[in-house]
């Protein structure tokens, strides 16, 4: 139903609508004027129709022309194109009261009356005015009627057509958010660990800091090689994680546990990538970093009614110091990619147990198609 007209785009309702509306209402008329004509029995009924088609091949011509000045305005407001519908209505009005007139009153008219009295009438007081007048005030209300319809499709194409745009755009804003989240994750990741192979690098632990290089560098060609917006296979985003605790576990060897339980049936789910990063980046960094006794990061899912739940815990610093754990880049960014890919159908939970430790809990629906 919409055109494309240079750098403009109209809303019109399309030519097939239009025929199919006009050849609906005419026969219409045709059908109710000839029960009509049977009912009030008039002679020579097969004459009558025919006169009546031609009135009704005029009327579909006029009524054509009517919807060639409407599709003239439609880049007009609606109320302007009520005003030209009306407007436009009464000459094309006028002219099937006329075309009613010569088929009924003006052409062999003894064919079609019977009565001698009523034809010499006719022929003395042709009323052509009075006649043209009734005809074409009927006429008018009908095609008023069908103009009203025009409007109404016309307007309902361009509601669909605007909530298409509206729903194009959000689609757009939410793939720019997802992406610049997305994005926002990588350049965070990197500046910590870069911090923590400065760290090696200072204290003279060259080895660490080579197979932390080693790692890091496979952990970028795999995690930047895929399209943010695409998910990715649970088993994917645990392997990447896997990938990060083997860099930070050269960092802090003596003192980094992990331990992951993941059911095998819920690694084919799909998830958004990297989703994990910055809740076990955030384990690390202020449960591992800060503490002086091994810490054990662990990473869990279950299948919840139809849902994804994904933990990610650590049993380091107490309820005191694990508050940090709200702050900054990483608890945000999960819960704001979470909000644009699924909506309120997923959130995430914090929690800091009162023996210390702070727990992240993940719920999204169970997608299994896609990645």
């Amino acid at each position: 139903m919409m055109e494309d007209t240079g750098d403009r785009r109209r809303s019109r309702v399309a030519l097939e609508v239009a025929t199919y509306s006009i050849l609906g209402f005419w026969l219409f008329y045709v059908v109710i004027a000839s029960t009509q004509s049977l009912i009030v029995g008039w002679d020579n009924q097969f004459e009558l129709v025919q006169r009546r088609i031609g009135v009704t091949i005029a009327g579909i011509a006029l009524t054509f022309l009517l919807y060639g000045i409407l599709r003239k305005v439609d880049e007009r407001s609606f109320g302007e194109r009520i005003a030209v519908a009306f407007i436009a209505a009464i000459p094309c009005a006028i002219g099937i009261g006329l075309a009613n007139y010569f088929f009924f009153n003006a052409y062999k008219p003894e064919v079609i009356y019977r009565d001698p009295e009523m034809l010499r009438e006719m022929i003395r007081h042709p009323y052509l005015a009075k006649n043209v007048a009734e005809i074409a005030v009927s006429r008018y209300f009908f095609l008023t009627a069908w103009a009203a319809l025009y409007l109404a499709i016309s307007y309902a194409s361009e509601t669909r057509e605007a909530e298409r745009r509206v729903a194009a755009y959000q689609q757009t804003a939410k793939e720019a958010e997802i992406r610049a989240l997305r994005y926002q994750v990588n350049p965070h990741f990197l500046f910590n660990t870069l911090n923590s192979l400065s760290s090696l690098v200072m204290t003279g632990r060259n080895d660490e800091a080579e197979a932390m290089i080693m790692n890091l560098s496979t952990f970028y060609r795999t995690s930047l090689s895929g399209d943010p917006m695409d998910d990715v296979p649970l088993s994917e985003e645990v392997r990447l994680q896997r990938l990060y605790l083997a860099i930070e576990a050269v960092r802090f060897p003596d003192r980094l546990e992990t331990d992951i339980d993941i059911p095998e049936d819920l690694m084919r789910l799909c998830v958004p990538g990297l989703i994990l990063q910055p809740l076990v980046e955030n384990a690390i960094k202020y449960g591992v970093s800060k503490a002086n006794r091994p810490v054990k990061i662990s990473i869990s899912a279950r299948s919840e009614r139809g849902k994804l739940v994904l933990t990610v815990s650590d049993d380091g610093k107490g309820p005191g110091d694990a508050a940090e754990h709200g702050t900054g880049v990483g608890l945000a960014n999960v819960r704001d990619r979470l909000q644009a890919r699924f909506g309120s159908k997923a959130g995430l939970v914090t929690h800091a147990p009162q023996g210390g430790g702070f727990v992240v809990t993940l719920a999204m629906p169970e997608v299994r198609d896609g990645c």
